[in-house]
């Protein structure tokens, strides 16, 4: 292996630069999303809740995945459930990517990117349909979003929906609390839920990661 010094000389068995490395990896995904061999792509990105993993396919946004659900486990899962092609990087993640900043910064309160929810099936995917409806600044109960979808008495299903959602944050499950107003569980933390709830409410500014703690 040769490289090139900034003097333009080449020295022999010297290994590429991070940036180097990194323009390679880019190009290889260009060609594999331009030739169709890009099913998965994913990126982590910093957000005021920490690391999250967002990755898309052809039709839309399949996962978001906060780091304490681990994000080498959410691969996996893509991997095995939609497709082993996932790569790193990818264009088609820009629209979600920027759709998330202006939520977390304060100016955006609904999302407009595709979503593809084939994780999600059956019962669990009504109940997923039906979280938009629950706006932004508000909250619902599980037992609410269970009539809402005609199953009054899958309260726990419910609740079992919203942690298994694939796509948290695009699809508002941390809108959906207990009966008795307090948050409950969250996939992101139940910090992060109950900041997101407080910060909504707020209406205006970025997201503090720190309100509505104890």
């Amino acid at each position: 292996m040769t490289s090139t010094t900034e003097q333009g000389t080449t020295v022999a068995g010297a290994a590429p630069d991070t940036a180097t490395l990194r323009a390679l990896h880019e190009r290889l995904v260009a060609r594999a999303q331009h030739d169709g061999l890009l099913d998965v792509a994913y990126r982590v990105v910093d957000s005021p809740l920490g690391g999250v993993l967002v990755a898309a396919g052809e039709r839309g946004v399949l996962r978001v995945a906060f780091a304490v659900q681990g994000h080498d486990a959410a691969l996996a899962d893509l991997a095995t459930r939609v497709s082993p092609r996932v790569l790193e990087g990818g264009s088609r993640l820009d629209p979600v990517l920027r759709e998330l900043d202006e939520y977390f910064a304060g100016t955006r309160r609904t999302f407009d990117v595709p979503l593809d929810l084939r994780l999600a099936r059956g019962f669990r995917r009504d109940v997923l349909a039906a979280l938009p409806r629950v706006g932004y600044g508000a909250t619902a109960s599980y037992g609410q979003v269970a009539a809402s979808v005609g199953r009054p008495a899958a309260v726990r299903a419910v609740g079992t929906a919203c942690a298994l959602n694939p796509v948290p944050v695009l699809l508002p499950c941390h809108r959906v609390v207990r009966a008795d107003g307090t948050p409950g569980r969250y996939a992101g933390g139940d910090d992060a839920k109950s900041a997101l709830i407080a910060w909504e409410r707020g209406g205006s500014g970025p997201l503090d990661p720190h309100a509505g703690r104890a």
